[in-house]
């Protein structure tokens, strides 16, 4: 019997050898085809870029894996507690597999086996090996990789290295990965604000986020996260009484929401994505972990939005009313079709509402229901009133292409249509009823010493469109572009006293004919080029540029940045080329601060994700501003590199005529800020864009307003009265506070009392009287003397009419007023 032992003994020894044999084998070949774990040493996860305002605020954030990476160090105790009683409360003792864990794992199996789904006994160690070096596959394979590998990265790293690779690469559902993400995506906090109950919540997603989604399965989420507390309480991170306070706590989760944070800033976060992606690509944008400062400055950018707005909204409700955004079925249940109406998200004083009733007296509206965080509609149906007096300029209205005149609301909107209303005060059920405007415009205000953008107005609303007019909207600046016409003659030799004939003249090359006309059909005769500019008048303007020369004009356009290349076609120094508003301020910065050149800017700086500074717009060196200590050493000074592109006296001598325009000329409606202010108002032929560009010392802002496909605005309407007054808004609230500083003339100038018809010097008494500033060795004309008295422009050496330039005035170039 003992010998019939022995040999049972000796076989079963010899096969377990022989097993022992074939798992070694087994192991070993899996161990040769083990990937590289010291790659987690060179890990970099992909992270979300975020964009900040000039003053620090979060503007947007963009990501494919919405992670902020976050050191050990920065965890707080009781989210590292969460994670590791809901994941592996053992993490810090065991070798990298846990023997007791694993253990109960098979035990559990068996006792579920053909019933439930097996559950698993990975510690986080194990996980950082699958999540990071390993497929997901549930192989036998894969689980004896995963535990060799956990073996080997516990003699690698440090127990808080893993934990810190565990908690920045996890996915927690709802597009966040790692723990900081997930805290702002679902909590909208950090993770040094997060309490007991949403670490423990946030600590049982990993299992499966679906699975514990916050509002399709609630109670299985606050189930699975008291489970969370409980083990908290077992191991002894909290006590008794704060896990049963944080599990009487709901969930509370309030969902982040994507895209751009900062309001009013949709079209400038736009214009910077595009720039990153354009110079670093779109993985850099979407995974570098980029900050990146911008140069927006919110309080304007507020400002320049109502002030927009307003300008738009009230030239189109002079027009009438264009009827309903759709319409619905009110006879039963109508907050659930209103609900699904998409609204204008970045105009939150508005709202849709749809119409349940029409009479004389007004609209019955229910308002479209809001959300809560879970996205379904609310419950609740809030009403209101549109009174028939809250309504009147709708009650000219469109239909087809004819313009009607009601005489009851309930001509103009039925039941079931769908509206856009505004309340009417903060309190009551009053409603104003809203329509997007049809016309739009893009608006610029810009730092013309640096070319910083503080303010971009791209439209009405981002959401209804995502076309950025400010930037990408190709217009003729129309008389706008006269100042560059002007600066280049004062560059070379003419005065502002200079006498040009205001009187018809026709060019004509070979069978093409060109006759200009001033803005009102007249002409004035002999006047100086303040006088042109100021009246903005057509005439002499073409003469002008005749007299000296469309190659010099179009070269000063280029050096101002407004074209890339100008034709020299003389119709184009009436504005009829097509450019961009960043074009036109970025130009009207260079008269402003003095002739020299600027970049214009959205990036103030941009960081890696490291912090390291990987772009600064900045580009001025300062070589003593790094000195470790003040011994009476001067104070450094910042280098100025900026090209001078145009005289400072120019500049000057171009701003003083342009602060006549806002004094006495087509702008006189913003001399009454009461601040010194130049610019220049602009009206397309037809017009069909109004342009106002104006500055003060430190501040530049232009905008023009004009529809998409362009079309005449209506008879009579010009940059001074429709653009001028939306600058003037803007600059009404821009200037609260701010000192009122004079345009400072260069060193060297004079200034000299001339007659403002002749140009020549006045007489003393003389009532015709202005100051002039000219330049060292000019000054006022000894005698009267007239340039362009011809009527067909040949006493200069312009350029006539092309057929490319008659192409340019027929489809509507040239500048009016």
């Amino acid at each position: 019997m003992i010998r019939l032992i022995g040999y049972f003994f000796g076989i079963g020894t010899m096969l377990a050898l022989v097993a022992a044999a074939v798992v070694a084998m087994y192991v070993g070949n899996l161990a040769k085809q083990l990937p590289d774990y010291e790659v987690l040493a060179k890990y970099e996860p992909p992270v979300t870029t975020r964009i900040h305002a000039s003053d620090g605020a979060l503007m947007a954030e963009y990501a494919r894996e919405r992670r902020l990476y976050l050191p050990i160090q920065a965890v707080p105790d009781r989210v590292k507690a969460a994670f590791l009683s809901a994941e592996d409360k053992n993490f810090y003792s065991h070798p990298g597999i846990d023997i007791t864990g694993l253990g109960r794992a098979i035990i559990v199996n068996v006792q579920n086996w053909g019933s439930r789904r097996p559950v698993g006994a990975s510690t986080i160690t194990q996980q950082v090996a699958k999540n990071f070096l390993l497929t997901a596959d549930q192989t036998m394979d894969r689980k004896i990789k995963e535990a060799l590998l956990a073996f080997r990265i516990e003699q690698a790293y440090s127990k808080d290295r893993i934990l810190e690779l565990y908690l920045n690469e996890i996915f927690f559902g709802l597009g966040a990965y790692g723990v900081a993400g997930a805290a702002l995506t679902y909590f909208d906090k950090s993770v040094n604000e997060l309490t007991v109950s949403e670490a423990a919540y946030l600590a049982a997603l990993p299992r499966g986020p679906s699975n514990y989604h916050p509002f399709r399965h609630t109670e299985r989420a606050i189930e699975r996260r008291n489970w969370v507390i409980d083990q908290m309480v077992e191991n002894g991170y909290v006590t008794k009484e704060e896990g049963a306070k944080a599990k009487a706590e709901p969930l509370g989760v309030k969902p982040r929401r994507n895209g751009t944070y900062l309001f009013a800033g949709e079209y400038f976060t736009e214009e910077v994505r595009r720039q990153i992606i354009s110079r670093y690509g779109e993985n850099a944008l979407y995974e570098g972990g980029l900050s990146i400062r911008t140069t927006l400055d919110p309080k304007l950018q507020l400002i320049a939005r109502k002030s927009m707005q307003n300008g738009l909204m009230k030239f189109d409700t002079l027009r009438g009313y264009r009827g309903p955004v759709t319409k619905i079925d009110v006879s039963g249940e109508w907050g659930v079709p209103l609900g699904a109406v998409k609204g204008l998200s970045d105009v939150p004083e508005w709202s849709l509402a749809v119409v349940l009733d029409s009479s004389d007296k007004g609209l019955s509206i229910g308002l479209q229901p809001d959300r809560a965080a879970s996205g379904d509609l609310v419950k609740e149906r809030v009403e209101g009133t549109i009174t028939r007096d809250d309504m009147s300029w709708a009650m000219r209205y469109k239909q087809g292409d004819k313009t009607l005149k009601a005489k009851s609301p309930s001509e103009v909107l039925k039941p079931g249509d769908v509206i856009f209303v505004q309340k009417k005060d903060d309190s009551g059920s009053d409603y104003l009823l809203r329509q997007v405007p049809e016309v739009e415009g893009g608006l610029i205000a810009m730092d013309p010493h640096t070319g910083r953008v503080l303010a971009m107005v791209g439209g009405f609303s981002y959401a209804a469109s995502e076309f950025n007019r400010a930037t990408q909207a190709m217009r003729q600046p129309g008389s706008s572009f006269k100042p560059i016409v002007y600066s280049a003659a004062l560059d070379n030799g003419y005065t502002p006293a200079s006498v040009i004939m205001d009187g018809p003249i026709t060019i004509q090359t070979g069978n093409t004919t060109w006759t200009p006309k001033n803005y009102d059909g007249g002409s004035a005769g002999p006047a100086t080029l303040r006088s042109g500019i100021e009246r903005s008048r057509n005439l002499m303007t073409v003469r002008l540029a005749n007299d000296m020369g469309m190659k010099l004009v179009a070269e000063y356009a280029e050096r101002f940045g407004v074209y890339d290349h100008l034709a020299p076609y003389l119709p184009m120094a009436l504005g009829s080329g097509e450019t961009t508003v960043m074009r036109m301020v970025s130009a009207y910065s260079i008269m402003a601060n003095g002739g020299k050149s600027i970049k214009p800017s959205v990036i103030d700086r941009i960081q890696d994700r490291y912090g390291k500074t990987v772009f600064r717009q900045d580009e001025r060196t300062c070589e003593n501003c790094n000195a470790t200590e003040w011994k009476n050493q001067p104070e450094p000074d910042l280098v100025d590199n900026s090209e001078q592109v145009l005289d400072p006296m120019t500049a000057y001598q171009i701003t003083s005529m342009m602060e006549g325009v806002v004094q006495r000329g087509t702008a006189v409606t913003i001399s009454q800020l009461g601040y010194p202010i130049a610019g220049k108002t602009g009206t397309t032929n037809d017009e069909k864009d109004a342009w106002f560009i104006g500055f003060t010392p430190n501040l530049v802002v232009g905008l023009y307003l004009g529809y998409d496909t362009p079309r005449q605005l209506g008879k009579g309407v010009t940059g001074g009265g429709l653009a001028a007054p939306v600058f003037k808004d803007v600059m009404r609230e821009a200037l609260v506070g701010q000192p009122k500083i004079e345009f400072k003339m260069p060193d060297g100038m004079t200034q000299v009392a001339i007659n403002r018809k002749t140009g020549m010097r006045a007489a003393e008494g003389d009532p015709a009287t202005i100051m002039e500033a000219f330049k060292p060795g000019t000054g006022p004309a000894d005698s009267y003397w007239v340039i362009g008295m011809g009527t067909d422009g040949s006493n200069g050496p312009g350029t006539g009419l092309s057929p490319q330039a008659s192409q340019a005035i027929q489809s509507g170039g040239g500048g009016l007023y």
